[in-house]
């Protein structure tokens, strides 16, 4: 099968081309998959797509005149995917449905101790010659309250981790399960409980409609004064203007963002010789108390080689017209 790989960055080419193995050939493309880009799969029976790629649904269409029948993303998200379109026009999808949960929960825990050990402060002044401590001070996690928002497996990672640091864990869940939280010392909460009573709000639900911008002013404004926000989910859980207000009253004390709700077009690409047009991130790099990892939290050697052999299975699934496992339907 001929697959055209759009978004093949340099960082995963070893990996595709390693779980391939010559039994597919690989075209692999630097630039994201968009409307302009699709032709580019033209002679192709499949597309591999990576989570920033556009899928909408003139995309797809436009895949469709081209003949691919396959697409297989390369994330466990699809919100970035016409599956509704796809599906009617016969072709069909599998995504990675995870890849490595413990790469995504370790990244976000270090975004919490580099907030608050102001580590990237620290490192600066340090490579300056600048050895003094005023303006570091941390504190303690152990003993703080961590919100877990969402107990899938990240989630799930998330709490033990931070229930190793001896923090009381609260979580909410659409779907609880008791017995998991009494194992680890888990405590299940409702919204207002969550928002109310974190020192540290970390998020890991999917992006729906239900939680698009589930962070917002009136949220925000349930939580104590100084709470720490991290997502390593999916930027529009957050909305940005909102969070930008609330870290100019002090509201949100920390904000640790790997992923952000403009970053299309944005992360993975190189932009150092250019003027950023978009004001919200702009605005939020000029905050002392703000670190952003460009949605990176899934890259380790782990991950890389799980997403790679998983994409492989199932393109071998599809040619052979057989099930798979991962489909979406």
């Amino acid at each position: 099968m001929k697959i055209a790989v759009f978004s093949a960055r340099r960082f995963e080419r070893e990996y595709l081309l390693d779980a391939f193995a010559h039994r597919h050939e690989l075209v692999l493309l630097d630039t994201p998959l968009s409307l302009q880009s699709a032709p580019l799969a033209a002679g192709c029976e499949a597309v591999a797509l990576f989570v920033n790629d556009d899928g909408s649904e003139a995309v797809v269409q436009c895949l469709h005149d081209l003949g691919v029948r396959f697409l297989l993303l390369r994330s466990a998200g699809f919100n970035h995917v016409a599956v509704g379109k796809a599906t009617a026009l016969g072709i069909r999808l599998a995504r990675v449905p995870e890849y490595s949960p413990h790469a995504v929960a370790e990244h976000t825990v270090a975004l919490m101790l580099a907030l608050n050990r102001k580590l990237v402060r620290a490192h600066n002044r340090v490579r300056e010659m600048n050895f003094t401590l005023d303006g570091l001070v941390g504190f303690d996690m152990h003993g703080r309250t961590a919100g877990v928002m969402g107990l899938g497996k990240i989630g799930r990672l998330v709490a033990q981790i931070l229930r190793g640091f001896g923090c009381r864990v609260l979580a909410y869940d659409l779907y609880p399960d008791a017995a998991w939280a009494a194992q680890f010392d888990v405590e299940f909460t409702d919204l207002d409980g969550i928002f109310r009573e974190s020192d540290i709000l970390t998020l890991h639900t999917p992006l729906t409609d239900r939680t698009r911008h589930l962070i917002n002013a009136s949220t925000l404004g349930q939580m104590k004064r100084g709470v720490m926000l991290i997502n390593t989910s999916r930027g529009g859980l957050v909305n940005t203007a909102d969070v930008i207000d609330a870290l100019k009253t002090g509201q949100i004390g920390y904000l640790g963002l790997d992923v952000y709700e403009e970053e299309n077009g944005l992360f993975f690409e190189g932009h150092s010789e250019d003027i950023l047009q978009d004001d919200h991130i702009a605005r939020l790099m000029t905050f002392p108390n703000v670190l952003i990892t460009s949605h990176q939290a899934f890259l380790t050697e782990t991950a890389l080689r799980n997403i790679a052999e998983t994409t492989a299975h199932n393109a071998d699934c599809f040619e052979r017209g057989g099930p798979c496992e991962n489909e979406l339907r």
